[in-house]
């Protein structure tokens, strides 16, 4: 069965910092791409941060310079390292990838950042 497990997300000041995990089973995770996505109350998921499977990543605007997407194939997990944090970034967090049977995304993680 193939799955994503997101950790590490929590309570933090504004200007604190992060570091979210999302730990894949039943597929070898570095041979795709993935994303992390987040989704603030009211308003529509996002994404975040991208990575293919050569390394190449992408950044949403609002959280360059500030995020840092990357994987441990060791580990089968990819990471989102979050500084600089904003209470804007509060939101709940999801990472994802494209499995040949659909979209495949893990549960979700709370991220809340306090002003």
């Amino acid at each position: 069965q193939v799955q994503l497990v997101e950790s590490g997300g929590g309570l933090v000041r504004s200007g604190g910092s992060l570091r979210l995990s999302c730990a894949a089973s039943g597929i070898i995770f570095s041979r795709y791409a993935v994303g992390w996505y987040r989704q603030a109350p009211g308003k529509q998921r996002e994404i975040v941060a991208s990575l293919n499977s050569g390394g190449s990543t992408n950044y949403a605007d609002s959280v360059k310079g500030r995020f840092t997407i990357s994987r441990d194939n060791a580990k089968n997990s990819v990471y989102l390292e979050m500084n600089s944090l904003k209470p804007e970034d509060t939101a709940v967090y999801y990472c994802n990838f494209e499995y040949y049977t659909g979209t495949i995304w893990g549960q979700g993680i709370q991220v809340t950042v306090s002003s």
